[in-house]
């Protein structure tokens, strides 16, 4: 099959390379000249591990291609996907306005029993809109289904080719069966619904594991009063098969791309129906609020921030990321020079991306020995691979007193971070 792409971002430009490696044709469009150049060089525009090798590839085959045009992009598709951004607009709900340009730039350009799919994240209610709006600009036949994306920055490309589910949003047969077709090479775990079920699904997936995090982080915070340690209780209640082991995160909250947005959003929504007591803006209120308060426990514990040298380790919201929309440092970082510290920061691949984002009294360094030599603070802020196995002995070694280690992420034992020569503070622990 011929199948067009809309929006070559995070998204995107996964899912055209996956698609292409299962041999369709796919084009993948974009309306920035420069993002669709760097595209056809094999460039990615931000760390994806493997993605660069797989469009190489990909395109070497003759599978894939990348164009600024709609008419060639969409003109003989059987299946065109929308999958560009849906940013929080200023009453918190989901802003439409790039999926309904795109469908209207396609309309003209679409063959008669084209299959329209919105991967976006949007409200229920959507796939109507759009069929609204673009009915009057064509005159063939076309179906609108949705099938939400659930992929992880960091190891996107084996969640698109090894997903552990596919959601298909359509009520037509004919739709079904080909959209079956097309993701069953992929898994054998699809299931079919309503397209407003699968848009709620996307957004109730994001939202309950963003509500898991805060519930660790509420957990931690009492575990803080009591001698408790957060990380044993989480193991004691993940190893309940009701409740399950996985993606208990306390730390400094949930950031990134996806989580902060469809919390907003979600919390929006209920609103606009009436539901405001909604645990959904809870959840929003206690993850905005989470980093100055644990920042200001910190404070307390080195008896402030004035004067005192701290080194950042991990800039990217998670680990195996260049992204920093919403990562932790833009808060931690001002924060900590507006209380007199100064900061030496480090990353493995986030650096060039948040410069212009943070104060520029800020100094970057390469690795975390040089950032924590001559240091009295170290932040781990993400737990990257590389900050998982840290000598702890030698960084104690060139740091001066008090030589304190603020594991936010709580990647190491306290014992062990005592035994190597420095104090420790965790979360909840």
């Amino acid at each position: 099959m011929k199948i067009a792409c809309i929006g070559t971002g995070f998204v995107g430009v996964v899912t055209t390379a996956v698609l292409a490696k299962l041999g369709h044709e796919v084009v993948g469009l974009d309306i920035s000249e420069d993002r669709i150049e760097s595209l056809k060089n094999g460039e990615v525009p931000f760390f994806e591990p493997g993605l660069s090798e797989l469009l190489v590839q990909t395109q070497s085959d003759g599978n894939l291609t990348f164009t600024t045009d709609y008419k060639q992009a969409i003109t003989d598709a059987d299946i065109v996907m929308i999958m560009v951004g849906t940013p929080s607009a200023s009453d918190g709900q989901a802003d439409l306005k790039y999926v309904m340009v795109s469908a209207e730039s396609a309309a003209p350009h679409l063959q008669d029993g084209v299959i329209v799919i919105i991967k976006s994240t949007v409200p229920p209610g959507t796939n109507q809109l759009v069929r609204d709006h673009i009915s009057p600009l064509t005159k063939v036949s076309f179906d609108i289904a949705s099938v939400p994306e659930f992929l992880r920055e960091g190891t996107a490309v084996e969640d698109t080719l090894h997903p552990d589910r596919v959601l298909i949003g359509s009520d037509n047969p004919d739709t079904i069966k080909i959209l079956t077709n097309l993701h069953q090479p992929l898994t054998k775990n699809i299931i079919v619904m309503q397209a407003e079920s699968a848009q709620m699904a996307k957004y109730a997936a994001n939202v309950y594991l963003a509500m898991r995090i805060t519930f660790a982080n509420q957990m931690a915070d009492l575990c803080e009063q009591n001698g408790a340690d957060v990380e044993e209780v989480l193991s004691g209640i993940g190893a309940d098969s009701r409740i399950g082991s996985h993606y208990w995160y306390p730390g400094l909250g949930y950031g990134g791309s996806c989580f902060p947005k469809d919390v907003k959003e979600i919390a929006a929504y209920a609103r606009s129906i009436g539901e405001s007591e909604s645990i959904f803006i809870a959840v929003d209120s206690l993850n905005e609020a989470r980093i100055p308060r644990l920042m200001k426990r910190y404070q307390d514990y080195v008896d402030g921030f004035e004067n005192k040298k701290v080194a950042v380790l991990g800039l990217s919201f998670k680990k195996d990321t260049n992204d920093t929309r919403v990562s932790p440092a833009l808060k931690v970082i001002p924060w900590l020079i507006e209380h007199g510290a100064s900061v030496t920061a480090t990353d493995p691949q986030a650096i060039n991306e948040i410069k212009s984002l943070l104060p520029s009294e800020v100094r970057y360094v390469d690795d975390p020995y040089t950032a924590c030599t001559g240091t009295n603070i170290v932040m781990l802020l993400v737990e990257w691979d590389e900050y998982q196995k840290l000598d702890l002995a030698k960084i104690a070694s060139t740091m001066q007193e008090p030589k304190v280690f603020i594991d936010t992420r709580n990647q190491y034992s306290p014992r062990d971070v005592v035994a190597a020569g420095l104090l420790y503070q965790g979360v909840g622990r």
